[in-house]
């Protein structure tokens, strides 16, 4: 009796081992196409930018722009990239990173490896360089939007013919700019073991000894900043009733001199200067005023006038006395000093 001969055995499936990598490849396909679009969404939102801050005065230009990153994130190069307000106040870099991943487009790191230099309108340029120089940039839709800069180990140099700067280097610079509960704002600023430049004011008072500065505040009524341009943004903050509000503990050492705020409150009057009180601690004041007075900053009747306040206010190694800015001078006690640090100019 003969058996038939078994069928021959199917040979299995490939679509299952060919099925995750196609699914890979349309994938991948996908992803593709969404960090193009996504490089050329950032592209067409930088140039809005700045066509939207030409139209109020600012000027915004850079020789190369280069975006890469795939797959994960959006790099932006610049090269020679400037910065440019109507006062006068401009940023330039000779290159300037930027980089962002696809999950968090709106959350930027931004690099200056090699350095940067910042425009005075009265008192020209000053090349920073550090060992790190950089900032980040979040949260774009808050007011105001998250911003840190940090600065390790800068020197700061002014220009062949440009003023003098008031620091020749420091330790570390930070700056911090964040939103905050209730319509407010923090604005946080520090700078640690400063070296002041010889011959500048502040070096007059400082000598060859270290620089701190240390500003804590909160800015009201932030909803309320915006506009067309600074001076107008400015202006619509302070007529909502915006202010600063000054954190005790905010403090300006300059060798053997200090001025440690206790409270303080500033806004900006009409003709776009300082307004306010800044109740303060003071030492050495009649030492840093004569340095004022030397440097031509403050006349020196009112250098002397304002020393004798300070030393009649003295108790113990610190003199009590209220800072003020207002009707466009700054006064110390009785004495006026000159006039009030300008915010803006009026048009």
């Amino acid at each position: 009796m003969s058996l038939h001969d078994p069928s021959a055995p199917r040979k299995p499936s490939r679509l299952w081992l060919c099925l995750p990598f196609a699914l890979l490849l349309v994938a991948t396909a996908i992803w593709s196409a969404f960090w193009v679009w996504a490089r050329t969404e950032a592209q067409g939102r930088m140039d809005a930018a700045a066509a939207d801050l030409a139209k109020a005065g600012y000027q915004i230009s850079w020789g190369r722009r280069s975006l890469g990153g795939y797959p994960f994130r959006l790099d932006v190069t610049l090269a020679d990239a400037v910065v440019r307000d109507p006062s006068g106040w401009a940023l330039q870099a000779p290159l300037l990173e930027g980089e962002a991943y696809l999950y968090a487009p709106t959350s930027w790191i931004l690099a200056a490896p090699q350095g940067l230099t910042f425009v005075r309108p009265l008192g020209g340029p000053v090349t920073v360089r550090a060992k790190n120089l950089r900032a980040s940039l979040r949260q774009l839709d808050a007011k105001p939007p998250s911003f840190s800069f940090e600065a390790v180990e800068p020197s700061f140099e002014p220009s062949a013919g440009a003023q003098p700067f008031a620091l020749q280097s420091a330790a570390r610079v930070e700056f911090h700019l964040r939103s905050g509960p209730d319509d407010e704002g923090g604005v946080f600023l520090r700078v640690d073991n400063g070296r002041a430049r010889p011959g500048a004011l502040l070096g007059r008072i400082a000598g060859d000894k270290a620089v701190q500065l240390a500003w804590n505040s909160v800015l009201s009524k932030m909803s309320a900043f915006s506009g067309r341009d600074w001076p107008d943004a400015v202006a619509r903050w302070t007529d909502a009733g915006g202010a600063v509000i000054v954190r005790p503990g905010s403090q300006l050492v300059a060798g053997d001199a200090q001025a440690v705020v206790r409270t303080g409150r500033l806004g900006v009057g009409r003709d776009g200067r300082l307004r306010g009180v800044l109740e303060t601690d003071l030492r050495q004041a009649p030492m840093a005023l004569e340095a004022l007075a030397a440097a031509g900053a403050v006349p020196k009747e009112a250098a002397e006038a304002a020393g004798a306040v300070a030393a009649a206010r003295q108790s113990g190694e610190a003199a009590r006395a209220a800072v003020s800015f207002e009707a466009g001078r700054t006064t110390l006690g009785p004495v006026s000093l000159g006039p009030a640090p300008r915010v803006y100019a009026p048009r």
